[in-house]
């Protein structure tokens, strides 16, 4: 891993942050409006060379030539364009807060900052922008990144599975969304301890692959389970996987040596069937997030681990999307953020 050198979304302000047992109540509808229809269907930096930001198509989408074939989702605008609504679903998660490790409260103050699997950088520059006193460096294996960039903000790409070089360490490092990305957890954990200053936090937060449902709405033979067991299966043969549990990751911290480990939970629907007004609208975004981009998302692992074809792809995303889309059933995906931090004496 190399050696660092050295348009913001609007959000709320609320304090609270997402914790304990979340109650997801469904809302009442009408027969004709059971079904979420919508099928609505950046680029480098001054530190990266041209063979960095090559990349190649594939079935009608690009993907990163850099470790080629190390990550399974295109780097297209497409794309691009998920990473952000994810970015949103975040903050409506977070109640406009950028993570829920102390260095995200009001009136917090941090030095060097690392944010890993950056995407599109929109997590990077937003921090950025709130905490002028900063140095914040993004690392992907992607070239998906602005060009112009607040001054305290710098990308690199990189594969955080290799070695880290940084010549600091840092005070707070961000993850997002990087189970099925990441094939050595424990070998993860361990340069995030390594490259933390004593004191420092360490944010971890991700999705579960498998939604669930608390009224038994959501059959097991029904076509939405049925897309991420194939997942699942895809990713495995590729040497990645989502199997664990993000609360395992818990006691992963605990035993690489972090302290005062907090999780909190919370639950993306997967349309906008739940009665209360968050839930509604996040469900709202995520069905946003994956009905337009179940082919994206499937395309690479079914067609490469698989040998799926293209076509047949298309029509496992569609039948799926009939179910996401379903009001009468209640399923939704448990999100996890959990951070720790480095002891003081380390």
């Amino acid at each position: 891993m190399c050696e660092d050198n050295v348009t913001t979304t609007p959000r709320a302000t609320a304090a609270n942050q997402p914790g304990g047992n979340v109650e997801v109540v469904a809302d009442v509808f009408t027969d004709d409006a059971l079904s979420v229809s919508g099928e609505s269907d950046a680029v480098s930096t001054a530190s990266v060379t041209s063979s960095i930001l090559e990349y190649r198509v594939e079935n009608g989408r690009t993907y990163h030539k850099y470790k080629d074939g190390k990550y399974w989702a295109p780097n297209d605008e497409r794309e691009n364009e998920r990473l952000d609504l994810v970015h949103h679903l975040y903050l409506r998660t977070f109640d406009g807060h950028l993570g829920t490790a102390p260095p995200n409260r009001e009136n917090s103050k941090v030095g060097r900052v690392l944010d890993v699997g950056t995407g599109t950088g929109i997590w990077a520059m937003d921090f950025g922008d709130d905490h002028p006193e900063a140095e914040v460096i993004g690392v992907d294996l992607s070239a998906s990144q602005p060009q112009f960039v607040p001054p305290n903000v710098l990308f690199q790409i990189d594969d955080v599975e290799e070695s880290w070089t940084f010549s600091q360490p840092f005070d707070y490092i961000h993850s997002r969304m990087m189970k099925g990305s990441i094939r050595d957890w424990k070998k993860f954990l361990e340069q995030c301890y390594e490259n933390l200053n004593p004191g420092g936090y360490l944010e971890l937060n991700d999705v579960d692959l498998f939604p669930v449902s608390d009224d038994d709405t959501l059959k097991d033979d029904g076509s939405l389970l049925k897309v991420f067991r194939l997942f699942l299966e895809a990713l495995e043969k590729l040497g990645s996987s989502f199997d664990s549990q993000s609360t395992r990751l818990k006691e992963m911290l605990a035993e690489v040596g972090f302290e005062d480990i907090q999780v909190l939970q919370s639950k993306w629907p997967t349309n906008s069937w739940p009665k209360h007004a968050k839930f509604k609208a996040i469900g709202y975004w995520n069905h946003e997030n994956l009905a337009p981009n179940l082919d994206g998302i499937l395309m690479a692992p079914l067609t490469r681990a698989l040998g799926w074809e293209k076509n047949a792809v298309h029509l496992l995303a569609m039948e799926a999307r009939k179910e996401l889309g379903d009001k009468n059933v209640h399923a939704y995906f448990n999100v996890w953020s959990i951070h720790g931090r480095k002891p003081l004496k380390a």
